[in-house]
This record gives C-alpha cells, sequence and structure tokens, in this order.
C-alpha cells in the first residue's frame, strides 16, 4: 500500500466508525436536539477534521495538510449559507422539530453521494482539459462580485423552485409528513410524503452551493484527497452545525461579504497561477491562502457581531 491509500482508508474507517458513534451515541431517533447535543456533536466533527489534518501533515506533509486545512474552513464557512436556506425549507414545509435530525442525515448523506459524483466529474474534466480551471476562476469572480455587491436576497420559496415543481409532476405527493415516514400507501397506491420532498431538496440544494464550493477548493488545491476529504468532513458536520447556529445564523449580516472576499481572491489566485508559481514558493502560497480565508471569514464574522446593518430587525423568528 502506498501512502496515498493507506491515508484513503484511514478516512474511510474514521468517517465510518464517527457515523456509528454520531448515529448510536450522540444522536437519538426522533428526538429534538439541544444547543448542549448540538455544540457536542459540533465539536465532535471538528475535532475530527483537525485529527484528520494533523494525520495528513505527517503522512503527506506539511503543504497538503495546509491545503486540506484550508479547503476545509472554506467549505465550513460556506456551509452557513447553506442553513439558512435549510431553515426556509423546513419551515415552508412544516417539518416537526423531532423529525429534523433524521431528515437532515438522509439529505447530507445523499448530497454526499452527488458531491462525490460532481466532484469526480470536475477532477476528470481538469485532467483533461486544463483550461477549465480558467473557467472556474471566472465564473468564482463573477460569484464573488454579486456575493459582495448584493443588499439583498431574493426570499428562497421550496414550492415555487423547479426541483418541487418537478417532483410534483412526476410524483404523487401529499401535503403532510406521514408520521415520520417518506412514502405510504392511499387508496391502495403509494404515495410520497412532506419529509421525502424535504431530503431531495436538501440534497439538491446543497449540490447548488456546490457549484461554488468546489471550485473554490480546486483553486486551494489540485489533489484530489484534498478535495474528496475536505467536503465530506464540512458536509457531515452540517447537521450539528444546523442545530447549533438555527437561531444564530441570521446574525450574521456580514459573512456573504467575508465570503465573497475568499471567492474572489480565489478566482484571481487561479486565473494568474501561472506568474504566481514563477514569483511566490508554493509553500508560502499555502499559508497566504489560509490567512486570507481565516481573516476573511472571522474579520466579517466578528464585525456582524459588533455592526449591525441598517434595515435589518433585531431578531428574526423560526
Amino acid at each position: 500500500m502506498d501512502t496515498n491509500q493507506i491515508t484513503y482508508l484511514v478516512f474511510g474507517i474514521v468517517i465510518t466508525f464517527a457515523l456509528i458513534f454520531d448515529l448510536g451515541l450522540l444522536s437519538k431517533k426522533n428526538k429534538v436536539v439541544s444547543i448542549k447535543a448540538a455544540l457536542i456533536q459540533t465539536f465532535f466533527w471538528v475535532l475530527l477534521a483537525i485529527g484528520f489534518f494533523i494525520f495528513v501533515w505527517f503522512q503527506k506533509g506539511q503543504v497538503l495538510a495546509l491545503q486540506y486545512l484550508s479547503a476545509y474552513l472554506m467549505e465550513w464557512s460556506l456551509s452557513i449559507d447553506n442553513i439558512f436556506v435549510f431553515i426556509i425549507i423546513f419551515s415552508a414545509f412544516r417539518v416537526k422539530e423531532k423529525y429534523y435530525g433524521r431528515v437532515l442525515l438522509i439529505g447530507i448523506l445523499m448530497a454526499i453521494v452527488f458531491r462525490v459524483i460532481f466532484i469526480t466529474v470536475g477532477v476528470a474534466l481538469v485532467d483533461r482539459f486544463s483550461w477549465i480551471l480558467y473557467l472556474f476562476g471566472i465564473f468564482l469572480l463573477y460569484t464573488g462580485y454579486k456575493m459582495f455587491v448584493s443588499t439583498e436576497e431574493e426570499e428562497f420559496k421550496p414550492q415555487e423552485s423547479k426541483i418541487y415543481r418537478f417532483l410534483k409532476r412526476f410524483l404523487p405527493l401529499v401535503p403532510h409528513d406521514g408520521e415520520g415516514k417518506y412514502i405510504i400507501s392511499e387508496n391502495g397506491k403509494p404515495v410520497y410524503t412532506s419529509l421525502f420532498v424535504v431530503v431531495v431538496l436538501l440534497a439538491a440544494i446543497d449540490l447548488v452551493f456546490a457549484l461554488d464550493s468546489i471550485p473554490a477548493v480546486m483553486g486551494i488545491s489540485r489533489d484530489k484527497l484534498v478535495i474528496f476529504t475536505s467536503n465530506i468532513f464540512a458536509v457531515l458536520g452540517l447537521r450539528s452545525l444546523f442545530f447549533l447556529l438555527r437561531g444564530a445564523v441570521s446574525k450574521f449580516d456580514y459573512l456573504q461579504q467575508g465570503i465573497a472576499i475568499v471567492l474572489i481572491f480565489i478566482g484571481i489566485k487561479m486565473l494568474t497561477e501561472h506568474w504566481i508559481n514563477l514569483w511566490v514558493d508554493k509553500n508560502v502560497q499555502v499559508f497566504i491562502s489560509l490567512g486570507v480565508i481565516l481573516s476573511c471569514i472571522s474579520g466579517s464574522i466578528f464585525y456582524s457581531i459588533f455592526v449591525k446593518k441598517k434595515g435589518v430587525p433585531e431578531d428574526v423568528s423560526e
């Protein structure tokens, strides 16, 4: 076994046991997750990601480990946007709080499968057509600019989304949760409950967010190990982060601008990589990227705490 195979094997084993531990000991079926439990679970997934960072450092070296950490922080910060949309979806379909954990888990596991496919295709395309990276760079510049100048977001309406319309057109849907079931029988025929719709929407929305995050990660590192593991660790921690931040996520008024600056920075880096490599050492580039990500994300969060946007209400109720 080479170091790559060993690292992937360790990653697979860690994720498998972590999911068993999380589901078996930290989570209980149809139980409302408290802030304390969410905090424990969040620490669990973050510490696991940091532990893997240390393992990669010893196994693959400093540069790759720092690339992984930068990519993980990038994905972790972008996932806060996911949480805001998840809240809207749960509210729109009136999902009972006791079902949140199970629905999120299934939606996130589906999202991971889609992301693995998406990453595999993206990496294969970049390996074959390297110029695609320039398209990614332009896309990140455009996305970052739009995010930065956006003063108010158009509210996402799940029932008006193309995904929901597609499901409604081809599947028999019922406007209730089927007492926690996804498919039930009515008049001798199978019908799909609102929980089924929510799971599909969660997975699909995460894939939409991946259109930004995966090119951004590829701007940090081209290594497949970094791209896959940073994405999966960040997405798996999304469920506990949802329960921890769902009451406070609307208070991060300027996080969007912080993320936008990071996306613009990575876009510029992708477009000028040839010239940067001539003047700046790879090791130095990794430290600069990590510093920019940490500064922008933490700075925007702290700024959001102390400076309130004009016209934004003090509290946003669920």
